[in-house]
């Protein structure tokens, strides 16, 4: 997956149907667990826009999207906040929420 500006991230939401931009820090443990996941996830659905990024290098997301906690996944469709994802359960979980969205 690929590291996203918080600009490239405005980019993707605002031109694609749906877009996923994955929140993260680099020491936490859960975190790196849920990168994996997400990994997997985006081999499945590869034409879904889908990016991350360091929550230490764009505090300005945190605020606009009230982000409580890393990791947190955010889904966008129409360039409007779908859902926030916090709890990360498994990849047929997150597979499925995806799946959901893009219509």
């Amino acid at each position: 997956m690929k590291e996203w500006t918080h600009k490239e991230w405005l980019k993707e939401k605002n031109t694609n149907d749906v877009a996923a931009y994955y929140l993260y820090a680099p020491m936490c443990g859960t975190c790196q667990i849920a990168s994996k996941m997400l990994d997997v996830v985006q081999e499945l659905v590869p034409d879904l826009p889908m990016g991350k990024a360091n929550l230490n290098y764009v505090q300005e997301i945190a605020s606009l999207y009230q982000v409580e906690s890393v990791p947190c996944l955010l889904i966008t469709q129409n360039g409007q906040l779908k859902e926030k994802i916090y709890a990360f359960q498994s990849v047929p979980y997150l597979y499925g929420k995806l799946k959901s969205v893009d219509v």
